[in-house]
């Protein structure tokens, strides 16, 4: 196999070239892409960094969400490669936190002491730089070398990113305003996510579908909930209203219902990888 330079993204701890590691650096670079492509090509606008702020933000949650996935999925499929490319998936969450700030102060056309006045004065930018701030402090000790001076506490550290992932969808909520739509979905998914830390704490497998429906019924009641207290006590919005269309199918599918189905879709597959493991011996199938 080629050997490249043992730092590069898309190669392994001994250098050489790995094809999962390269296709998720494509792929955690296609939308910061598409973001400086909008700015440099798009159309112009009255606003033209509001749009690309918003997604810079989204992405670094929908980023943050995919690498707390990393560990409950290795524990669900035994896909133990997956954990090769945490690290880097971690990194990018910064990297997109970080691009977020940058495309607001260049909002405010770089003028640094107002970006500086309104995160202080501002309670979702307070809560949003936070945020940052310990995205930081984990990044920069996401290396092997800081891995080894901290030993034990470079894990309680880490857990930090549970209360951070909190901050950041707080945030997302606050700027939101009245729809809530998205921030309530990756807020469930963040449930989902804790759930399954919480269960293998009890000591229950992931790997057993049974506990993973359980999971997932559990997260889709707590996303309802989020949503339902949200609408109750942040907006003028009739709570029970909001609550009362998750009911209705035919309308539209709320977040707390896409929840269950996300969750349920993973029991499901891990059934499918059981049934597959009991039954490919005696077919004469090898586990790839």
């Amino acid at each position: 196999m080629m050997t490249l330079a043992p730092y590069a993204p898309w190669t392994d701890r001994r250098g050489n070239l790995s094809g999962l590691r390269l296709a998720v650096f494509i792929a955690l670079l296609l939308p910061a892409l598409q973001i400086f492509y909008s700015l440099a090509f798009g159309p112009v606008l009255p606003e033209p960094y509001e749009m690309e702020l918003h997604a810079s933000g989204d992405w670094t949650v929908r980023f943050l969400l995919v690498t707390l996935a990393v560990t409950p999925l290795r524990r669900i499929f035994s896909w133990n490669r997956i954990v090769g490319v945490r690290r880097m998936l971690g990194v990018t969450v910064l990297a997109y936190a970080l691009l977020h700030l940058g495309l607001y102060a260049a909002q405010e056309s770089w003028n640094l002491g107002k970006v500086v006045s309104e995160i202080v004065l501002r309670f979702y930018l307070t809560i949003g730089f936070v945020a940052l701030f310990g995205l930081a402090v984990l990044g920069a000790t996401s290396f092997d070398s800081a891995i080894r001076k901290l030993g034990r506490n470079w894990q309680r550290l880490h857990t930090l990113i549970y209360p951070i992932g909190g901050l950041m969808l707080f945030h997302f909520f606050l700027q939101s305003k009245s729809d809530v739509t998205q921030a309530t979905l990756m807020a469930g998914l963040f449930v989902l996510l804790i759930i399954y830390r919480l269960a293998v704490k009890a000591g229950f497998s992931l790997a057993n579908p049974l506990v993973l429906a359980v999971c997932a019924l559990l997260a889709a009641a707590g996303t309802a909930g989020i949503e339902f207290a949200w609408y109750a006590l942040a907006t003028g919005i009739p709570a029970d209203r909001v609550f009362q269309a998750n009911f209705a199918l035919s309308v539209a599918i709320r977040p707390a219902i896409w929840v269950g189905i996300i969750g349920l879709g993973v029991g499901v597959a891990a059934m499918v990888q059981w049934i597959g493991g009991l039954l490919g011996p005696k077919l004469g199938l090898k586990r790839a």
